[in-house]
């Protein structure tokens, strides 16, 4: 997959990077071409968290980028999904956690609901799931907080945003 970017974090101070994580994650669609966004609302290790973020997850041994989010999505999420299309790589790193991140993003469009399994940590930071159309989820990146790891998933999430609005774009003058 394209690496389409790397970003520094800027929020917590650099000590070292002791793993590397693969993350499969996903602009999901939904008939409207509503895009699906998690609400986490948190406070914990890494301070108060009130943003949006894209569903997806960790890679498994042995499972593919495409296997892991389809997986993910319905765990986190309840819906099954078909993949259409990649976005490409976006490289970033937690201090706080000593991780450095390997973003894999996809877009997949809802074909049927599926088994929601949250983890714990997940049902306690995930506040809502839902679909909005683009110019909202736009906007409502634009405006979330630019402190902490708020910040950090804003500048790796709205410029993807940003090229999945030009995506539907396309798709619509076809």
């Amino acid at each position: 997959m394209k690496l389409l970017y790397k970003l520094q974090d800027d929020q917590y101070p650099f000590t070292y990077i002791d793993h590397v994580r693969n993350i499969a994650r996903g602009f999901i669609l939904n008939e409207q071409s509503e895009v699906l966004l998690e609400y986490i609302y948190d406070d914990d290790g890494f301070g108060h968290r009130d943003y949006y973020e894209t569903p997806g997850g960790g890679v498994k041994d042995n499972e593919s980028l495409q296997e892991a989010l389809i997986r993910e999505i319905e765990e986190e999420c309840g819906y099954l999904v078909q993949i259409i299309d990649e976005l490409g790589e976006v490289d970033d790193y937690y201090n706080l956690i000593h991780r450095e991140n390997h973003n894999y993003y996809f877009i997949a469009k809802v074909i049927g609901v599926g088994n929601k399994k949250q983890e714990p940590d997940e049902i306690k930071r995930i506040k809502d799931i839902s679909f909005h159309p683009i110019d909202e989820a736009i906007s409502l990146y634009e405006n979330m907080q630019n402190e902490l790891v708020g910040k950090l998933v804003k500048q790796r999430e709205l410029p993807l945003l940003l090229m999945v609005k030009n995506y539907l774009y396309k798709k619509d003058k076809k």
